[in-house]
């Protein structure tokens, strides 16, 4: 059975369209959706279930996506995830279903990989938004 590392080394050596940091990335998002976004799981009175992370659909990974880097890179976010092979939310995809393949993440039956199409515009979603403020008169 080949270690993590060594899938994660194949992985890079199969598919060069993204970059370690892409990977990287979209694991530090996951983990931004669920302290961010959906916060912990109650648990289930009834069963008797530990309270645990909720799942994150396609949709809502690539929302946290989006705030993650704005909020890491700023007005660089997207040519920071740019660099790293992400230029639309079906990249999350990919990453996402490749890191699946290598049993590096998880999916639910009901999660597919178009869950992460056209979700948003890259050229809207981290286009810079400037405030400007009225200067009172004197």
């Amino acid at each position: 059975m080949k270690s993590p590392l060594q899938s994660m080394r194949d992985l890079l050596d199969e598919d060069k369209r993204y970059k370690l940091e892409a990977y990287q990335f979209i694991r530090e998002a996951l983990q931004y959706a669920h302290e961010h976004l959906l916060g912990e799981d109650e648990g289930s009175a009834t069963t008797g279930e530990k309270p645990g992370p909720r799942h994150v659909t396609g949709q809502q990974l690539c929302e946290a996506c989006r705030l993650y880097a704005n909020e890491q890179f700023g007005y660089l976010a997207k040519m920071v995830l740019g660099s790293w092979g992400i230029h639309k939310t079906s990249d999350f995809g990919e990453l996402v279903y490749n890191l699946i393949r290598i049993e590096q993440m998880r999916k639910s039956d009901s999660d597919r990989r178009e869950d992460f199409d056209n979700v948003y515009d890259f050229g809207d979603a981290f286009e810079p938004q400037f405030e400007f403020a009225a200067k009172d008169a004197d």
